[in-house]
């Protein structure tokens, strides 16, 4: 199986983006985590993304505030799918990180979650990582059929009170 490549601006992010960790792990996927920044480490960054299919990732992750640069620099430096995590890290509340992931130039592109939104940037690699990996399709199935479970046991108690 291919690994995910889970890529931060600086360590403040870590707390976020530990959450995608979290879920790649339950699946089994194996992952890297780094501290790259688009501005302060651009030689480090790009060279991360240019080696990356050779060392077997599938897909990269990357959260990033304010200008939130960094998935555009890995898009820019790989084929390899980028999901943008714009984190809340500034006076607009992470609005100015997810409009500067969405907005990238036609041929460059990015996929974009939620500010914040590390797990589910981490549900979309593996089902990217899952379109050839039928064992994989089957653990995702098993969690919806999970998430779907404990929604109707919710509602349940709800109605027996």
């Amino acid at each position: 199986m291919k690994k995910v490549g889970i890529v931060m601006g600086s360590d403040s992010d870590m707390e976020v983006m530990s959450k995608a960790a979290g879920v790649l792990e339950s699946f089994g996927i194996p992952y890297e985590m780094h501290i790259y920044s688009a501005h302060r480490t651009p030689a480090e960054t790009a060279r991360f993304a240019e080696e990356a299919i050779g060392k077997d990732f599938g897909v990269i992750i990357a959260g990033a505030g304010m200008a939130a640069a960094l998935a555009g620099v890995l898009a820019g430096h790989t084929v390899i799918p980028i999901i943008g995590v714009p984190l809340k890290s500034s006076v607009l509340d992470g609005v100015d990180a997810l409009l500067s992931t969405v907005m990238m130039p036609p041929g460059i592109p990015v996929a974009c979650v939620a500010i914040n939104g590390s797990k589910n940037a981490a549900y979309l690699a593996a089902e990217i990582l899952a379109v050839s990996d039928p064992e994989l399709q089957e653990k995702l199935k098993a969690d919806r059929e999970k998430m779907k479970n404990t929604v109707l046991e919710k509602d349940r108690k709800l109605n027996e009170e």
